[in-house]
C-alpha cells in the first residue's frame, strides 16, 4: 500500500460488523481488542499492520541490520517487541554509506509518573543511539494532554513533562546528542514555522478520515497532528541541523502513533524534506490481559516507575491476568496459558 494512500484510523475503530462482532480500536488515544462473540479478543497486531500498511520486520531484514551495523538485532528486534516498521531500510542504507540521521521519539505525559510501557521506546532509543551514534530528539506532548484529556490544567502537563525529564534522562542516553524539550516551552521560530508548513499542508478531511475527528472535536485537537508532526523535518531543530533539509529521522514509537507520521510522510516531500522512517513497538498488555494496553489513567492497569516494590507485589498478585483454566484442578491438570498470561508477557 502506496505512503500516498492516507489510511483512515476508523477503518480498525469499533465499527459493528455483525451483531457478533465488533473491530479492534487502535487510534493515538485508544487502544482496545476486537469484540468476538461477546468475548474482547488480544490486539491482532497482523491485521493492524494490513490496515495501516505498515510491513513487518523479517528475519532477512535483521539479518541486513547485523550486517550493516556490527551489532546483533536488540532483544525487542529478536522477540518480536518491535516487529513493524515504514523505511529501516532506508535508515540503514544511510547508515550504510555513512549518511546522517536522527532519532525521534516523544512522550505525552498525562500524570506524573511514567509506567513501564511508556519506557520500552526510550529503552530501545538508547540502544539505537549507541548502535548508530547518531543525535536523539525527545517531544514532550503537554500540549496535547491539555488540549485531549479533560480536566488537566496547563500548569498539571507541564509540571509532568518535568518529572517525566528526570526518568528519561536516568536511561542513560548520551547527553551532548540528546535534545528533551517541551512543546509549551520550546515552540517557537523554526518549529512554528513547520508548524504553519504542515498545517497548510493538511487539509480538513484528509484530518477527518485519518484521526477520526467529527464536529465535536476542538480545534486544537484538530491542529495537533501537525505539531507531533513537525519535529521529524530535522530544519525543525536548526541548532543541531542548521539549515539542512535532507536529514531524515528514524522514529520508535508505538503502533498507535502511525497515523500522524503516515501523513508527514505523505507531505515531507512536498516541504523538501526527506521522510521520516518508523519502526512500531507491540503494545505492554495492561495488568488485566492483551486485549488492551497499560493506560496511565487507570492505575489498577499499570506499574509505575514510582512505585514500590511493594506495589508492584501488590499489583501482579492481584490484577494481573493469569490465561489459567477455570478451578484449580483444570489449572493443575492443564496448566497456564503463557500466550496470555500477563506475567509472562512481561518477562518477555
Amino acid at each position: 500500500m502506496s505512503d500516498n494512500t492516507a489510511v483512515p484510523v476508523v477503518q480498525v475503530q469499533a465499527l459493528k460488523v455483525s451483531d457478533s462482532q465488533v473491530e479492534q480500536d487502535i487510534t493515538p488515544w485508544k487502544v482496545e481488542g476486537a469484540i468476538v462473540d461477546g468475548v474482547q479478543q488480544a490486539i491482532d497486531y497482523e491485521k493492524l499492520t494490513a490496515s495501516f500498511g505498515t510491513r513487518m520486520i523479517t528475519a532477512e531484514l535483521l539479518e541486513r541490520f547485523t550486517k550493516v551495523t556490527g551489532h546483533a538485532p536488540h532483544l525487542y528486534l529478536r522477540r518480536g517487541i518491535f516487529f513493524s516498521h515504514r523505511d529501516l531500510e532506508g535508515i540503514l542504507d544511510r547508515h550504510e554509506t555513512g549518511k546522517p540521521f536522527y532519532l525521534y521519539t516523544g512522550r505525552g505525559p498525562s500524570r506524573g509518573h511514567m509506567h513501564v510501557g511508556h519506557m520500552m521506546p526510550f529503552i530501545f532509543c538508547k540502544w539505537l543511539q549507541d548502535v548508530f551514534d547518531v543525535p536523539l530528539v525527545v517531544q514532550l506532548t503537554d500540549d496535547e494532554k491539555f488540549l485531549f484529556k479533560d480536566g488537566l490544567t496547563l500548569a498539571q502537563t507541564h509540571e509532568y513533562a518535568i518529572n517525566t525529564v528526570r526518568e528519561i534522562a536516568a536511561i542513560g542516553f548520551q547527553p551532548e546528542k540528546t535534545f528533551i524539550f517541551s512543546n509549551l516551552d520550546y515552540m517557537g521560530g523554526a518549529f512554528y514555522r513547520n508548524v504553519l508548513e504542515i498545517s497548510r499542508s493538511i487539509n480538513y478531511n484528509t484530518a477527518k478520515a485519518v484521526f477520526g475527528f467529527d464536529g465535536s472535536t476542538n480545534i486544537g485537537r484538530i491542529q495537533f497532528p501537525s505539531v507531533q508532526a513537525a519535529p521529524a523535518l530535522c530544519s525543525t531543530f536548526p541548532s543541531i541541523f542548521g539549515a539542512r533539509k535532507d536529514v531524515p529521522c528514524l522514529i520508535p514509537c508505538g503502533i498507535d502513533q502511525d497515523p500522524y507520521f503516515r501523513v508527514t510522510r505523505d507531505i515531507a516531500q512536498k516541504l523538501k524534506h526527506k521522510k521520516p522512517a518508523l519502526i512500531h513497538t507491540r503494545f505492554l498488555p495492561a495488568l488485566q490481559g492483551a486485549t488492551s494496553k497499560m493506560s496511565s489513567s487507570i492505575d489498577s492497569s499499570a506499574i509505575f516507575m514510582s512505585d514500590t516494590q511493594a506495589q508492584i507485589k501488590n499489583k501482579i498478585n492481584k490484577h494481573a491476568f493469569s490465561g489459567g483454566q477455570t478451578s484449580l484442578e483444570e489449572h493443575r491438570r492443564l496448566g497456564g496459558n503463557v500466550e496470555v498470561d500477563v506475567p509472562f508477557q512481561y518477562l518477555r
